[in-house]
């Protein structure tokens, strides 16, 4: 079985500015969660955009730029009292598919789709619960599988 080198992956990480206080301490999560495996400090790239909707977008950029072995995507949505939440979870989790299944990148989804606020800090422990965490060794967990493959 090939098992990739980690301390040379590249891989870039896409985080939503809306719900910050929450994506920061995913963004932690995740790369302690590279660093744990070995992936380099200098290896790690950050990207952010304005809200979950827009990850998709700034994913498919990064992942057909070919500068990445693999890919995270962090961000909070939490439900309000309005129907925003449904209109924002699930076509960024699509979104986020679309971009894994045309450009063959495995990306890590650690966007929470959350009821509250204290649902969010449960997840985003810094600890190895931490959502952001579990999501960047998916990432590198797929890139394993993958080279299996091919």
């Amino acid at each position: 079985m090939k098992k990739p080198k980690y301390d040379s992956l590249r891989v870039g990480i896409v985080c939503s500015r809306f719900n910050e206080f929450v994506v920061n301490a995913l963004l932690d999560g995740a790369k302690r969660g590279l660093k744990a495996r070995g992936v380099r400090e200098k290896n790690i790239e950050t990207h952010w955009v304005p809200g979950a909707f827009e990850i998709p977008v700034m994913a498919r950029l990064m992942a057909v730029s070919q500068k990445f072995d693999a890919l995270v995507a962090l961000g909070a949505v939490i439900r309000g009292e309005t129907a925003h939440f449904e209109y924002v979870a699930g076509p960024c989790a699509e979104g986020i598919m679309q971009v894994q299944l045309e450009t063959l990148i495995p990306i890590g989804f650690g966007v929470l789709t959350v009821e509250n606020v204290e649902q969010a800090a449960a997840r985003s422990r810094p600890d190895d619960t931490n959502k952001g965490f579990e999501a960047a060794q998916v990432a590198l967990d797929m890139i394993a599988a993958m080279r299996r493959w091919g």
